[in-house]
């Protein structure tokens, strides 16, 4: 099965050395990587293209312009399937997903779920470095979620996915109108939806130790914004 991750970076040279060294030690000979770097101002492109020649499963797309982690996984996605992938993944670049879970993924994806969700609130699953109001603010997402959307996932916004090629050609998600953080939580309930088989595993989230945050003010607005979109059209 050829499984293209799609990991979207902004400034994140400081991550690219170790989590492709890291990469290389569990891909499969049908498993390559794509970096969506929109412009970062730090090298991240000009280091990928060079860190190409050491890893022959390492692709670059490369956009003008900072748009958002839900347009980068849109272009990433549709970069995927015009490569022929049979499922795609989503992972960040800082080092947060750890890519020794991978094979886990892989085995539920094998076994026949149509969604694998690296799963940060189910048994065995962790966060390692996030003071007491990330938690915080994290479970009253997650909460208001699956209350007002009536989720069963546990976990509706881990960014360390896996996609089927049943669940690609099922959730509409070159529509989908989440542009930053939000495109999680909106792929989840699209997913939960469809009837698709979601399949949680548990693996280990450690905060990033370089660079900074890409979420803001503005990612958490929509984040609560979809999820009263998604309710009214649930309703209607």
């Amino acid at each position: 099965m050829k499984i293209i991750i799609v990991i979207p970076t902004y400034n994140e040279a400081d991550n690219l050395l170790e989590l492709m060294a890291r990469l290389d030690k569990v891909m499969t000979s049908d498993c390559q990587v794509l970096i969506v770097d929109d412009s970062s101002l730090d090298g991240t492109a000009a280091l990928v293209i060079e860190l190409q020649k050491k890893y022959p499963w390492l692709n670059l797309l490369q956009r003008k312009d900072k748009q958002g982690l839900g347009e980068a996984y849109r272009a990433g996605f549709a970069w995927a399937q015009s490569q022929g992938a049979e499922a795609v993944g989503e992972m960040d670049a800082d080092l947060s997903h750890q890519p020794e879970d991978l094979p886990k993924l892989f085995k539920a994806l094998e076994q026949g779920a149509d969604v694998v969700i690296g799963s940060r609130r189910i048994k065995g699953g962790k966060i390692n470095g996030w003071p007491w109001y990330r938690h915080l603010t994290s479970w009253l997402a997650m909460i208001a979620a699956r209350l007002i959307l009536g989720l069963k996932t546990k976990d509706i916004t881990a960014g360390f996915r896996l996609y089927s090629k049943k669940a690609l050609a099922t959730i509409p998600w070159q529509q989908v109108k989440s542009s930053g953080y939000a495109w999680l939580e909106e792929l989840a309930y699209l997913s939960e939806k469809a009837n698709l088989k979601i399949v949680e595993v548990p693996t280990t989230f450690v905060d990033r130790k370089q660079g900074r945050s890409k979420l803001s003010l503005r990612d958490i607005i929509e984040f609560f914004y979809t999820l009263i979109r998604l309710r009214r059209n649930f309703r209607n």
